[in-house]
């Protein structure tokens, strides 16, 4: 992933912090793919704009799993959520953050 990408990272710790809750259960909901981390100079850090209002963002464990179930990797399919999609306009990380999962998961779906 170009972590360029991302304006501002997390901890695992810091990610606890905001949900509320373990840094092992953060490491579970990374595992369900209802969050992801990355590994930015060997330690796993997520992008901050994944959890809003204390909770996780909602769009991103059925992309995921559309993705995955496609034959991405989890680090495959994060890349895609960064990169510019023709098919959506924009990347389609940033149509999650709209609220636009419907389009995001059409596009997926074309892939398969």
């Amino acid at each position: 992933m170009n972590t360029s990408e991302v304006e501002h990272w997390i901890t695992l710790d810091q990610a606890s912090d905001q949900l509320g809750i373990s840094t092992a259960k953060v490491r579970r909901l990374i595992d369900e793919h209802i969050l992801f981390a990355v590994r930015i100079d060997k330690q796993p850090m997520m992008p901050a704009h994944l959890i809003s209002n204390g909770e996780p963002l909602s769009s991103i464990r059925g992309s995921m799993l559309q993705l995955i179930d496609a034959g991405f990797s989890s680090e495959e399919a994060v890349d895609w959520l960064y990169a510019p999609n023709d098919f959506l306009g924009e990347k389609p990380i940033d149509s999650l953050l709209k609220g636009h999962k419907a389009p995001v998961r059409r596009a997926a779906q074309s892939l398969g």
